[in-house]
């Protein structure tokens, strides 16, 4: 299928090179090859004759070359630079990489104003063209990753989800980080989809797996920076006595939440971070995903802020339409704002009650990317 990026990628590569991230197995690497012509300038780092193409300079002759975990390679910005100032544009250049590359292309400027950065999402309801509620009870099932989704099966779709688990913590975890003690950080990893939806207590989790402060908090931010989880933080504005407390967590990979409700607010969390990491990459638009919770412990999901104001608020709720307390709490004060409850039960479209519009998710997901 036709990935959302592939439109953005081949317009940026007629001008810069163009750097892919993006969680393991999302399917970068297939989607660089579709670009290709029979595979002809693809060249993948792990790969003994590609290695030693890339290390000899000979490289295929291709419009396109696409290097692939090639931020293994410790000179690669400098190779990747040398070979942008001699072959650019007549030859386009698309690196592709796990999530060291997020890591590594930070490591100097010397590539400073020669590439885009997109990254690459799992699929989402827009983006396989669903439509149906049984479209998304197989998403809710099943995850948004491509080999799992497509696969169909719900037994293949955890069996791959505890290897993807493995790989993840046991192949790149500790390629960027020394763990001495990687059972633990297992249990940590394992731990976490059961805390979906509630702000993440470092103190409870240290508490449970007797590990200090400062080794629980350095881990979750390893396996934020390795696409396992992402962090959402409180939003806060004069208006609204906000606490400032515990980022709430999810997981790119939804299909793990055991609970029902947390999946769906993950699900939905998952879809509100991919459109804003889009309008971010292509756009440039500097919009963040928060949650909001206050002093008198009324609470609504997400709050997408742009310019430190608030321009979407939204509740996620199985199946209640009664408008959420707290999203009207919002809504009287910050009234231009568009306040949206979403359902995971199907439901026809309603008109807005009180300015908050109540939507079944397969219509709001339509909107989004």
């Amino acid at each position: 299928m036709k990935r959302y990026l592939e439109n953005q990628l081949k317009a940026d590569l007629r001008r810069k090179m163009v750097f892919l991230g993006g969680p393991r197995q999302v399917g970068k690497t297939t989607l660089a090859c579709s670009l290709l012509k029979k595979k002809l300038g693809y060249l993948n780092w792990d790969i003994p004759k590609d290695t030693e193409a890339i290390l000899k300079r000979v490289l295929p002759d291709s419009s396109l070359l696409v290097f692939d975990e090639i931020h293994k390679y410790r000179q690669w910005r400098s190779y990747i630079k040398g070979v942008f100032d001699e072959f650019h544009p007549a030859q386009k250049i698309l690196v592709t990489g796990s999530a060291r590359l997020d890591l590594y292309r930070y490591g100097g400027d010397s590539l400073q104003g020669r590439y885009y950065f997109l990254r690459l999402h799992p699929l989402s309801f827009a983006e396989i063209g669903a439509s149906s509620q049984a479209d998304i009870e197989q998403l809710m099932a099943l995850g948004g990753f491509p080999e799992p989704f497509f696969g169909g099966s719900l037994a293949r779709a955890r069996r791959w989800a505890v290897e993807y688990r493995n790989r993840l913590v046991r192949d790149e975890i500790t390629s960027i980080e020394l763990v001495k003690d990687i059972g633990s950080l297992e249990l940590l990893h394992l731990s976490l989809p059961e805390r979906v939806g509630s702000p993440l207590s470092i103190n409870s989790l240290r508490e449970d797996l007797h590990l200090n402060h400062q080794t629980v908090s350095r881990w979750l931010d390893i396996i934020e920076r390795v696409y396992g989880i992402f962090r959402v933080l409180p939003f806060g504005a004069p208006k609204i006595r906000a606490l400032k407390k515990e980022a709430k967590h999810y997981h790119f990979n939804w299909a793990v939440v055991p609970d029902e409700a947390a999946r769906f607010e993950n699900l939905i969390a998952s879809h509100l971070l991919k459109w804003v990491h889009y309008v971010f990459d292509t756009e440039g638009r500097e919009i963040e995903l928060r949650y909001f919770r206050d002093v008198d412990k009324r609470e609504v999901d997400f709050v997408l802020v742009e310019g430190k104001k608030p321009i979407l608020f939204v509740e996620c709720k199985l199946s209640d339409s009664a408008l959420a307390p707290a999203l009207q709490y919002l809504k009287k004060r910050f009234p231009d704002t568009r306040a949206v409850q979403v359902l995971l039960k199907d439901l026809p479209r309603q008109l807005p009650r009180g300015g908050i519009e109540v939507l079944a998710a397969r219509h709001f997901l339509k909107e989004l990317v």
